[in-house]
């Protein structure tokens, strides 16, 4: 099986010069958590920009200067197994498809299980690659509260249990970015290195204004945002 057989053609994506509120909007409409970047006027590939970007950057407002800059990438006669293996090697979810320096396609994470490891035939039980430290919290935890557990163990999905301690929702970093916003803060410092008795000098004083942007959350809890309707398996399944 070929990366063209399950590759997705309809592709979203962003073109550069742009900004962070396109790409946002772009991901909040279409429920995606990256998106190829483009330049302007040509179909030539020149980075992928994902929600985690944009969390991790919020001072920054041009796609240019947050995106990813020479992706992995594949071409559509790459094997199957081989763009699997890049995902794995590079902690990516994604991998844009080029050919002749030109966006094709996109092979996503969920393509890769839906359409290629569903028709294999593997006997393996989950133990074998799931992930046993998740974070979790409870699910009448403020929002802002639950991102920073979710950033500290540097995941990008939080578990949420309620009072009696049983598994209740699970929240993602798309869930997080649904409920925030960036908002400028601006702190003054006076650099003024006159004596205090000395009156002139709050004439020529120095104000240095430091404007930083950063993510804000609503005041919701995570109950109010988590996915409720979970479907488990057992380690042996």
């Amino acid at each position: 099986m070929l990366a063209k057989d399950i590759m997705s053609k309809k592709i979203y994506y962003v073109k550069v010069p742009g900004n962070r509120a396109q790409a946002l909007e772009i991901m909040r409409k279409k429920n995606v958590s990256g998106l190829p970047v483009v330049k302007e006027g040509s179909d030539k590939l020149v980075g992928v920009i994902t929600r985690s970007d944009i969390i991790e950057n919020p001072d920054e407002e041009q796609i240019a200067l947050i995106m990813t800059r020479n992706p992995i990438v594949a071409s559509p006669e790459d094997p199957v197994t081989l763009v699997a293996s890049k995902m794995v090697k590079n902690n990516i979810r994604r991998i844009p498809i080029v050919e002749n320096d030109k966006l094709v396609g996109i092979i996503t994470a969920y393509d890769i299980v839906s359409r290629a490891i569903a028709q294999m035939d593997i006997d393996s039980p989950v133990e074998d690659y799931m992930i046993l430290n998740i974070p979790a919290t409870w699910d009448r935890t403020p929002l802002n509260i639950a991102f920073e557990i979710m950033r500290y163990f540097k995941l990008k999905v939080l578990l949420t249990i309620n009072n009696e301690a049983r598994l209740s929702g699970i929240l993602t970093e798309t869930d997080f970015l649904n409920e925030s916003e960036v908002v400028s803060e601006r702190t003054v410092h006076n650099t003024s290195v006159g004596t205090e008795g000395d009156r002139w000098t709050w004439d020529s004083r120095n104000v240095l204004y430091v404007i930083k942007n950063q993510l804000k959350f609503s005041d919701k809890e995570v109950r109010d945002v988590a996915t409720t309707e979970l479907v488990t398996v057992t380690k042996t399944t």
